[in-house]
């Protein structure tokens, strides 16, 4: 059991169970209950997630240079989108679609420079989608994304077992998401009309993210699509030129009112088998490599540029130890210079200290 649920032995003979995790507000909208398991490992890894954060809040709570971030909770969700999104163009300093995308080749480029501008918000970003090994998995259709929408140290996080294309939307969506100064777990866009106000707050979401992403205007002068395969053809076409992923090109089409409800619903579900086709193979060809990227190189990506130079400036500073940077890295107090080598300036291995 203790396996099953990832909880220490000890929590199975205290006299109450243990506290389901706090995921903040379930943004989820899903037509099918989420298996036992995998929920598990959601709750699981929102511990963890909730365990880093404390850590680094009281890191941020001592370090003079911190204030709040002022863009945490600035928006309503009855903001016209519009306005809302001027608000998160502004903040990131995207002067125009050419500026955010001119050295993008693709989606993975467009992630990276959009990370850069969140992370220079004092946002840090991390992927994670496991519990620290691809056993323990948990898929896209659990959750997309998490975000701790704290004014000293936001914090977002992207299941990196989506596809690298979606990683763009789902990171500006859980922006906006710290802009509404809401905390919770993120699913996948849906066609369910919004009745509750989690769910008012995600469509809220979604519409800005994809407006930031993929403005109207790019879009306005298609006509009604009523197919599918007409759906997925456009949206493909403004994957390629945009960057973002075709998925979420869809979505655009369908809140613009070009693709009707079960166009859009059935182009969701052949690009969705196509892209788990996809990813089962480059799982074979993977597996068929003598060797794969350096533990290193992928533990640095995930963690990224901002949380690596915040917690290593503070490890320097003797303000922590090896020990709680490791527990912010989610890997072992060893491995922690490692990591520090490939940052500049904080290379140069010290004595680990245990405490």
């Amino acid at each position: 059991m203790a396996a099953v649920y990832h909880r220490p032995l000890l929590s199975l003979y205290m006299s109450e169970p243990p506290r389901t995790a706090d995921r903040g507000e379930d943004f989820r909208t899903t037509a099918v209950p989420v298996a036992t398991d995998e929920a598990a490992r959601l709750d699981a890894l929102v511990r963890d997630v909730r365990a880093r954060h404390a850590i680094l809040r009281d890191m941020m709570t001592e370090d003079e240079d911190a204030g709040p971030r002022a863009f945490i909770g600035s928006l309503s969700i009855t903001t016209p989108i519009p306005q809302a999104v001027r608000r998160v163009r502004d903040a990131l300093g995207i002067v125009n679609d050419s500026d955010v995308r001119g050295g993008a080749s693709k989606p993975a480029d467009l992630f990276a420079e959009l990370r850069r501008r969140v992370e220079a918000l004092g946002v840090f970003v991390i992927l994670l989608g496991d519990l620290g090994n691809y056993r323990t998995a948990i898929s896209p259709n659990v959750f997309r994304g998490f975000a701790v929408a704290d004014d000293l140290a936001p914090l977002i996080v992207i299941n990196d077992q989506d596809a690298k294309a979606a990683w763009a939307f789902t990171l500006i969506h859980e922006l906006v998401h710290l802009f509404v100064g809401s905390t919770g777990v993120s699913g996948a866009p849906t066609t369910v009309q919004p009745h509750t106000l989690a769910a008012r707050v995600e469509r809220f979401c979604n519409d800005v993210a994809g407006e930031v992403l993929l403005p109207s205007q790019a879009i306005v002068s298609y006509g009604k699509m009523t197919t599918a395969r007409d759906v997925i053809e456009l949206a493909e076409m403004l994957s390629d030129i945009w960057k973002v992923s075709a998925a979420m090109a869809a979505y655009r089409l369908w809140r613009s009112g070009k693709a009707d409800d079960q166009a859009y619903s059935e182009a969701v579900a052949v690009m969705a088998q196509r892209w788990r086709l996809h990813r089962q193979n480059e799982k074979e060809k993977a597996k068929q490599k003598e060797s794969g990227p350096n533990f290193y190189t992928v533990k640095r990506h995930r963690l990224g540029d901002a949380l690596l130079t915040f917690v290593g400036r503070n490890l320097r500073a003797d303000v922590v130890t090896h020990t709680t940077a490791a527990k912010v890295f989610g890997v072992k107090p060893g491995a922690v210079e490692g990591l520090l080598a490939g940052v500049q300036g904080l290379g140069g291995a010290r004595p680990a200290r245990g405490r």
